[in-house]
């Protein structure tokens, strides 16, 4: 008999849905792939449909649904922060609370309405908390027996940060900090101010913190500002924001701007304006005193575990940077972080809390590999179904019954310098693309960066690129003596490999420092020699590590430029259509679906659809 499990997290950010088949990962999806609403907050109808048809389940015959926090527990503490704050914060509340007396506090009648849609059954329902969905999310796919389990976000019910330990099925919270005391709305608090979104600019932050000046008075300055007037930063990497300065508590705003502004000298940076030193000063600054809580929290998770093992999710486990010290620091012997760490993640997460915690059931592990299956979890389309579709749009295509024949081709068109779509199996789960929804370049063409951000993402110039590296040539081209599979860990370009900056080089502009040649892989080496790594295994992923393979034998390089299938604003694509109308949309050359290939230059005029919605249609 199947014991099936639905979890689904929902109505904050990044929506999604997975379904557990005696404790083993049948399917896994954000909403937004669907609905094409990025970090989409709805209830994950379209996500939990794919799930249950892609394992052949029907609603009423499921086991239990997990939903991935307590609702009482967050309402409890609105209420109790909106009473400590009084009166500030009275048009929050008076915008909050009416949504939550009328819907989200009855969650358990409003999962039941949505989940009506799917049919008639009384399905028992569960609510593990914020952080324990996090924390299994980490755990129970790991490759480990027992590990140091820490989670870290913006705040689930009142948690913001967790550590526990995680041994067999038993996961153990240990220690928790509470709101409004934040790690993770600390950092968004600097994207924010430093004119990025907030629970989607994150990245850019990261990814522009390597255009600081380390060696600055003014960086210096900044990071003292930080932790004497903003944060106070205990031993056990526990904190306390000073919230004179914060407004995330009780406001529409994430801070104050003008004690900021007081605080530190400048206004808040408008979005899409000139990014100037001192934001990119800020931004290193606050990478800093991130990393360094991160670290003294994995430190206490060590003293309280005495575990050689450390798993990690929350939003801030998305922090690679963070993670490649924690890595290289040597205080654990392996770490493993969950691909969809934010809160996506915590609806396999709170599927996991049900199979495990509630009914017991014994953790069978396989300790060589993790339980994700390379988060390769979404939907598939078949040859078949990607010519009908190509068909509808009168597109020009080529189809090769050799895929050795096509992987080939494709890697002479890399090495050409052509910009390539790539969409193959099954969709990521997590915010990453890894080989499946993917753009690919060339490596060595020091063009590839400026191309691939201006030309086809639309986006910031300044921000990076991933390398795919053969698992087994990582040590060719980085320091990290270890496989990285979901391009979660920062590691530094190997020495041999770089180019020596100017003795002038951080008096110059960004877009100056953006555009110097900084290695034989310019186009993955980020300007403090650092890359954002992914691993691919011939086991995991055959069809990609050939094509990477095929890319070496022509060029003798094992690693090519890989980037999310998508434009700025947009989420990764998921279907043939969502591929195709991206493709044309923007300056990529071609675009391989299965066996299929495009070449943009023998493609009819494209129309754009008013309705830009997936067509992903489900029977």
């Amino acid at each position: 008999m199947r014991n099936t499990i639905l979890g689904i997290s929902a109505f904050y950010h990044d929506s999604a849905a997975a379904l557990l088949i005696n404790g083993q990962i049948a399917a896994a999806a954000h909403e937004e792939r669907f609905t094409r609403k990025k970090h989409d907050s709805s209830f994950p109808i379209n996500a939990v449909r794919y799930v249950l048809q892609e394992a052949g389940v029907d609603y009423k015959d499921l086991t239990a649904v997990a939903f991935y926090d307590k609702p009482f527990l967050k309402f409890e503490r609105l209420l109790e922060t909106y009473h400590g704050f009084s009166p500030r914060g009275l048009v929050s509340f008076q915008s909050a609370i009416p949504v939550w007396i009328k819907e989200k506090l009855f969650m358990r009648r409003l999962l039941k309405e949505q989940l009506g849609e799917l049919g008639d059954g009384n399905v028992p329902i569960y609510y593990p908390e914020h952080h324990l969905s996090h924390a299994a999310s980490a755990f129970y796919p790991s490759p480990f027996e027992e590990a140091a389990i820490v989670t870290i976000d913006g705040v689930g019910e009142w948690a913001t940060t967790t550590i526990g330990y995680g041994q067999g099925n038993k996961i153990t919270l240990l220690k928790e900090l509470h709101f409004p005391h934040s790690v993770g709305l600390l950092y968004s608090a600097f994207t924010y101010y430093t004119g990025f979104v907030v629970n989607s600019g994150e990245y850019k932050l990261m990814g522009l913190a390597p255009y600081g000046n380390p060696e600055s008075s003014r960086l210096k300055d900044i990071v003292r500002k930080i932790k004497t007037d903003l944060v106070d930063i205990r031993e056990d990497g526990s904190i306390l924001l000073n919230m004179d300065y914060f407004s995330y508590a009780t406001g529409l705003r994430m801070v104050f701007e003008d004690k900021w502004e007081k605080l530190f000298g400048v206004p808040r940076r408008r979005a899409e304006s000139e990014i100037s030193q001192v934001y990119m000063d800020m931004a290193l600054a606050i990478q800093q005193v991130t990393e360094e809580i991160v670290m003294r929290l994995c430190q206490t998770a060590v003293e309280l575990t005495k575990s050689k093992y450390l798993v990690l999710a929350g939003g801030v486990a998305l922090n690679c940077v963070a993670n490649g010290k924690v890595l290289r620091s040597g205080m654990f012997d392996d770490l493993w972080i969950q691909p969809a760490a934010g809160d996506a993640g915590g609806a396999l997460g709170a599927a996991y809390a049900v199979w495990y915690i509630r009914e017991g059931n014994r953790r069978i592990l396989n300790c060589r590999a993790d339980a994700m299956h390379g988060a390769y979890l979404g939907p598939s389309f078949s040859d078949k179904e990607i010519e009908r579709i190509l068909g509808n749009y009168g597109a020009v295509f080529s189809h090769y019954q050799s895929f050795d024949e096509l992987a080939e081709l494709v890697a002479t068109k890399l090495a050409d310098g052509n910009v390539i779509g790539w969409f193959q199996g099954r969709m990521e789960y997590g915010p990453r693309a890894l080989g499946n929804r993917s753009i690919l370049g060339d490596p060595r063409n020091p063009e590839m960066q400026k191309k691939l951000n201006l030309k086809i993402k639309y986006r910031e110039g300044f921000r990076p690129f991933a390398p795919s590296v053969l698992e087994e040539d990582i040590q060719t081209y980085f320091e990290l003596d270890r496989p990285s599979p979901y391009m979660l860990l920062i590691a530094p370009v190997r020495a041999e490999k770089r180019i020596p900056a100017p003795n002038d080089y951080h008096e110059k502009g960004l877009y100056e420092r953006l555009y110097f040649l900084r290695s034989d892989i310019p186009s993955i080496t980020h300007i403090d020699y650092s890359a954002r790594i992914q691993s691919v295994s011939k086991d995991v992923n055959p069809r990609y590590w050939q094509l990477i393979r095929e890319f070496k034998t022509l060029t003798g390089y094992g690693v090519i430029v890989n980037t999310s299938f998508n434009v700025r604003g947009e989420p990764i694509v998921c279907t043939p259509q969502d591929a195709y109308r991206c493709f044309m949309r923007t300056e990529m050359d071609y675009l391989v679906m299965g066996n299929y290939m495009l070449d943009k230059r023998d493609q009819p005029k494209f129309t754009e659809e008013a309705d830009w919605k997936s067509e992903f249609k489900l029977d």
